[in-house]
């Protein structure tokens, strides 16, 4: 099952506002979905680049524990382990090693660099604590992704 992603301050393959870039106020986008099968119990949200110079995709947002009825995230989430709205959501560590969403910082002059925002849908409540980075996240959902879909922006330099 696919799950529908979008923002509306940038559209699927199109450039995203600076002012959600390292190069901006680095504020998280606002993001809206629908989709989500009725055997959700919650959501997780991943952005990566893998245009990224390095062997692995450089992690961008890590959000979990999303409840399954939301339909989307606000503009500029706190950086914080744990959120009050949407209430006892969790964020992980980007590849900064920082909780939250850190926005696109390419470096100068390598092209285009694709985000892409995974939005995972899964059939259990995660067993998972705050401040989980990608790896651990994946592991935690592993069998229990029941419907996933993507939104993939651009940014360059």
């Amino acid at each position: 099952m696919t799950l529908v992603i979008k923002s509306s301050e940038f559209a699927e393959q199109k450039a995203i506002p600076k002012r959600f870039s390292g190069d901006g106020a680095d504020l998280s986008p606002p993001l809206t979905w629908s989709g989500v099968p009725e055997a959700a119990k919650e959501l997780a949200l991943i952005c990566d680049d893998p245009d990224a110079p390095r062997p692995e995709p450089w992690v961008h947002w890590v959000i979990y524990k999303i409840p399954a009825g939301t339909s989307g995230l606000p503009e500029n989430i706190p950086k914080k382990e744990t959120l009050t709205a949407p209430a006892s959501v969790a964020q992980g560590k980007n590849s900064w090693g920082r909780i939250g969403y850190g926005g696109p910082a390419p470096p100068p002059g390598s092209g285009v660099h694709h985000y892409q925002f995974k939005l995972y849908a899964l059939d259990a409540v995660l067993n998972a604590g705050t401040g989980l980075d990608k790896t651990r996240l994946l592991a935690a959902m592993q069998g229990h992704i029941i419907a996933q879909g993507e939104l993939v922006g651009t940014y360059q330099r």
